[in-house]
């Protein structure tokens, strides 16, 4: 039942970390290159700035989206008691 609950939590997460992950991005990507970072959707586009742009953003991304779900968990947990998902990793 707590996963159910913890969904709207867990949607709002996920676009507050994409807002946040895109500014980081930019933030970041203004101190590599002046130019804007380049877009996969332009023909002539350099893959020597395209790759560590699409690799650098899918970091921040991925980080930025991990910190905010684990951090939603912990509030879900404050605010009812339980958690919204396993405890630990299965040993496998």
């Amino acid at each position: 039942m707590s996963k159910l609950l913890f969904v709207p939590f867990s949607v709002a997460g996920g676009i507050l970390a994409g807002i946040v992950g895109k500014k980081a991005f930019e933030a970041l990507w203004s101190v590599i290159d002046d130019e804007q970072a380049p877009d996969p959707k332009y023909r002539e586009i350099s893959l020597k700035k395209l790759v560590p742009a699409l690799v650098l953003e899918g970091a921040i991304f991925t980080a930025v989206r991990g910190l905010f779900d684990h951090g939603a968990r912990h509030a879900f947990q404050r605010l009812t008691g339980s958690w919204p998902g396993e405890e630990q990793p299965e040993n496998t």
